[in-house]
């Protein structure tokens, strides 16, 4: 199946957090939040401003994004456990160092 949120909606696949600590303690799945960090898997067309004009989502599929403890409606499509949010939940994107280095 394929899905595609509407207007500024955003599916996001959790990322895992570490199972350690840096000291090196292991977290039981019990005592592990959930994690706020995730992979933007698909995204809407955008939202509409006062004119009607489209606009587009600062987001794209494959960015890791940060969002909120409480953010999102859980739901569960092809058997993924993947959170539907709108763009402003998201909190901001994670660059890695490579895309940094080219940007500079």
């Amino acid at each position: 199946m394929k899905f595609r949120p509407l207007h500024d909606r955003v599916v996001v696949k959790r990322i895992d957090a570490e199972e350690k600590t840096k000291g090196g303690i292991i977290i039981p799945d019990t005592a592990k939040e959930k994690p706020q960090e995730g992979e933007v898997v698909a995204v809407g067309a955008g939202a509409r401003d006062e004119t009607g004009k489209l606009v587009p989502l600062d987001v794209k599929v494959g960015d890791r994004v940060l969002f909120g403890k409480w953010s999102g409606t859980e739901v569960k499509i092809d058997g993924q456990d993947l959170l539907i949010m709108k763009e402003s939940d998201i909190m901001g994107v994670v660059e890695t160092t490579a895309t940094l280095k080219k940007a500079a």
